[in-house]
């Protein structure tokens, strides 16, 4: 196979287990795992050594480079809130307490030899950013076990890196006539070069942008050759140690307060997902089944201990006297899925350890991807029930952020909460939230177009925004801010008023047109007249078409299906609706007389079609209230 064939065998493999993964809402990384043992040990296809030779290693080493520096920009330290102890902990103490618990088990349970055990014990404090980031996204944990996670995963790689690296030096002592003061003031004069390195390129790249020196379209093509530079200037002194440089270029350029960082790290971003889905497929296709298969009981007794044992004792040791409730402490400590890092490390130590006579040094690679496919796949599968079991899952279903606080928005989130799902308003005018205020409605105040604002609405509670306040340019800021985080297509607002250049509008700054072209003015106006917000499910008995001759002036808003999909109508929505479906809309306030004589209709057509289910009607705003019908909230 040719190198070109492979590298688009392994990006169709990844982008569709990616897009698979999200329509079967199953964790991407389980699927990734699948389809490189698929295509490598277990059909032949794919030989990742014989297909790209001696350019593999550093074509895994630079894209896991690119990861760690991704993973870095997202590391913003006002996230940390209330989270700070415990990930100081988790790092400076959880990872040396897992070096040594699984040398130890290594040793005494798995039967492998000191240099070895100390060694893997490194690489296991590894919990893999490539693996914890998609099972975060994932999973909706609320925001502080989320971070915890997220940043423990991202600084430890490098921590693991450089343990494996320091387990390594001293056997290469111990097996030659090396100096072990020397090695080890070699390692600490690499570990201060490689974060002055990952320092002076973040500040030098930091001023460059600030100063306009490079302009807007090479800032990620230079971003990127300088993270090539910062990962491969430090291992030339020290292996691995470049895994250190480009997490804190990383995190320095996370927290600097560049005007472009949005769009770079969108793009970082995408680049990532690619990169994950490649490195973990290529490294599952070069796994070698046989030697997985000559593996001990011990040896496999061993990977139980690490999943069972290891991870949760250091944890909650590292953890004591940390402000944390028990379940989040028990969450942390069963999720540690090891990553691409892991299996790369173990797979070069391995190598070197052997060609200076460690005899059992050739299990490590085996060992290491043994947990890594273990901890993965129960892991995945179980972070996410164990989260809706803890109650550490931000909601179980997801919510619509409203933007603009009117009498319009508070009929719609009554309603909306009727229906069963989270809403929240937001506002940064307070005089406005007033009127939603005793209303049993959950509201927000301040600019939601700030930093602070994300991080307080834990924006994984919701999958759609409405921008809905007096003015058009707003709305249409608040669509194309919102629309990287919920998706192009789950962005709405309101028309701009009279409908003045709408169809370009909506091509050039996004956001689709709320509810068939619906204004501010209008959508106020009528609820100012009378009219209410109602929830009417569709049955056999009662049809859409039914619906449209009993509402002709009904302006829909969404429809809501059995299993939970929404649609939002907008202006290139079909105006249909099936059985089974609750409308949501925008109607006149009927009078009693109007609901009576309804209401006959129904019972004349119940009547002749005594089985069929009646229709259930719930208004927003509704004084009167018809037999048979429900009020809404």
């Amino acid at each position: 196979m040719s190198p070109v064939l492979a590298f688009s065998l392994i990006a169709a493999l990844g982008i569709g287990a990616q897009w698979l993964a999200w329509r079967w809402k199953v964790p991407a990384i389980v699927l990734l795992l699948l389809s490189g043992v698929l295509i490598g040990p277990v059909s032949g296809v794919l030989d990742p050594h014989a297909v790209f030779g001696d350019l593999l290693e550093p074509l895994v080493a630079v894209a896991v480079a690119m990861i760690l520096f991704e993973g870095g920009l997202t590391l913003n330290l006002t996230r940390l809130r209330g989270a700070e102890l415990a990930v100081k902990r988790l790092v400076f103490l959880g990872g040396p307490l897992v070096w040594g618990l699984a040398t130890l088990s290594g040793h005494y349970i798995g039967g492998l030899s000191w240099a070895s055990a100390s060694v893997l014990g490194g690489i296991l404090i590894v919990t893999g950013p490539t693996v914890i980031i998609p099972l975060l996204r994932q999973a909706s944990l609320k925001r502080r076990p989320g971070e915890i996670l997220r940043w423990e995963a991202i600084l430890n790689d490098p921590v693991g890196a450089l343990a494996a690296v320091l387990a390594f030096e001293i056997t290469i002592v111990m097996y030659s006539s090396h100096d072990l003061s020397v090695t080890l003031g070699h390692m600490l004069l690499g570990i201060v070069v490689a974060t002055a390195v990952g320092l002076a390129t973040a500040w030098g790249l930091i001023r460059a942008i600030k100063a306009g020196q490079i302009p807007e379209f090479l800032k990620v093509p230079v971003m990127i050759f300088l993270v090539m530079a910062t990962y491969t200037l430090p291992n030339a002194l020290l292996h691995e140690s470049g895994l250190l440089a480009v997490t804190v270029m990383g995190v320095v350029i996370g927290n600097s307060s560049l005007s472009s960082l949005d769009e770079i790290r969108r793009f970082k971003e995408n680049i990532t997902v690619l990169l994950v889905s490649g490195v973990f497929i290529l490294l599952a296709a070069q796994v070698d089944l046989g030697t997985l298969a000559t593996l001990s009981m011990r040896e496999y007794v061993f990977v139980a201990v690490v999943l069972l044992l290891v991870r949760p004792v250091a944890v909650f040791l590292a953890l004591i006297r940390v402000d944390l409730p028990f379940s989040e402490k028990l969450i942390v400590g069963w999720i540690g899925p090891r990553g691409v890092v892991a299996v790369a490390i173990a797979g070069l130590f391995g190598a070197r350890l052997s060609d200076v006579g460690v005899e059992d040094a050739a299990l490590l690679s085996p060992l290491a991807f043994a947990i890594v496919a273990v901890t993965v796949l129960l892991h995945g599968f179980s972070l996410q029930p164990l989260a809706r079991r803890l109650k550490l899952q931000s909601t179980d279903t997801k919510g619509l952020l409203i933007v603009g606080a009117n009498p319009f928005t508070a009929a719609l989130a009554e309603a909306i909460q009727a229906q069963g799902r989270p809403v929240l308003i937001a506002d940064r005018n307070y005089n406005h939230l007033r009127q939603v205020r005793g209303r049993d409605i959950p509201t927000y105040y301040g600019e939601v177009l700030t930093e602070e604002a994300e991080l307080t609405l834990e924006l994984n509670r919701f999958d759609s925004m409405v921008a809905l306040t007096d003015n058009d340019d707003y709305n249409a800021l608040l669509c194309m801010h919102y629309a990287p985080e919920f998706g192009h297509h789950r962005v709405y607002r309101f028309a701009p008023g009279g409908g003045v250049g709408g169809d370009q509008l909506e091509q050039t700054l996004g956001g689709r047109f709320f509810a068939k072209e619906l204004d501010y003015e209008e959508a106020n106006s009528r609820i100012r007249q009378g009219w209410c917000v109602r929830l009417t499910r569709l049955s056999d008995s009662y049809s859409f078409d039914d619906y449209r001759r009993d509402n002709p002036d009904a302006r829909v808003i969404s429809a809501y299906a059995e299993d939970g999909d929404v649609r939002v109508m907008h202006k290139d929505e079909s105006f249909d609706a099936d059985t089974g479906e609750t409308l949501l809309a925008l109607v006149p306030d009927d009078t009693h007389e109007d609901k009576a004589q309804r209401q006959r209709t129904r019972q004349q057509r119940a009547s002749a079609q005594p089985s069929a289910d009646t229709r259930d009607e719930r208004s927003v705003g509704d004084d009167g209230e018809a037999p048979g019908s429900d009020s809404g909230s």
